[in-house]
């Protein structure tokens, strides 16, 4: 009976951040109040409270169910040969990446942080943009790091440069890509423009 509790309280919890997720994307996150939230989720505000303490708590837990550090998307890929080919690594990862952002939540919650967030209480969205993609530039600054000493990265371009143009590229085509997503496919323009880059960073 404590295991059927505890995987309806998992439930629960679960329906609370997909309502949250509708209507921080109709409403915007600062507009939006944890009693809309609970109606749009068919409970009672008591039951958010139970799960969340507040709307900055909620929000991060909306944020974590779609985090997807540079170094798992590696490690889930499975090879141990990659250890040794860090630029086809940053390449199936990539990959990897754009196939999880062009799923409905991933797209969503990407959307709400940086279009529909404002800062509020405990909330700086872009702190928390800054965060994530300083996560990735250093993620791939220890690939080309490792690239370098490899010899597979052109002798002329920094690590920390590589690093930075492939980041600035990343972000460049996520944004364009979260304005107009029914107008092409991220993870098929993605794959170009990456192939593209690694092979100007290659070592000839």
């Amino acid at each position: 009976m404590a295991r059927r509790t505890k995987a309806e309280a998992a439930a629960t919890r679960e329906a609370l951040l997909d309502a949250a997720e509708a209507v921080f994307l109709e409403r915007g996150v600062a507009r939006t109040s944890l009693e809309q939230i609970a109606r749009h989720a068919g409970m009672t505000r008591g039951a958010v409270y139970w799960h969340f303490k507040n709307k900055a708590d909620l929000f991060r837990a909306m944020l974590q169910r779609v985090r997807m550090p540079f170094q798992e998307l590696v490690e889930e890929i499975g090879d141990p040969g990659l250890a040794q080919q860090p630029l086809e690594a940053i390449r199936l990862a990539c990959l990897s990446g754009f196939e999880r952002l062009e799923q409905p939540r991933y797209r969503c919650v990407h959307a709400i942080l940086i279009h529909h967030c404002e800062t509020f209480a405990e909330i700086d969205p872009l702190a928390i943009q800054n965060e994530i993609a300083e996560e990735a530039c250093g993620a791939l600054l220890d690939y080309f790091e490792c690239a370098a000493r490899l010899g597979h990265l052109r002798d002329d371009v920094p690590p920390e440069i590589a690093a930075h143009l492939f980041q600035a590229m990343l972000g460049g085509l996520f944004h364009d890509w979260l304005r107009n997503y029914e107008t092409f496919s991220l993870h098929e323009r993605g794959a170009q423009l990456i192939e593209t880059q690694l092979q100007l960073l290659r070592s000839s």
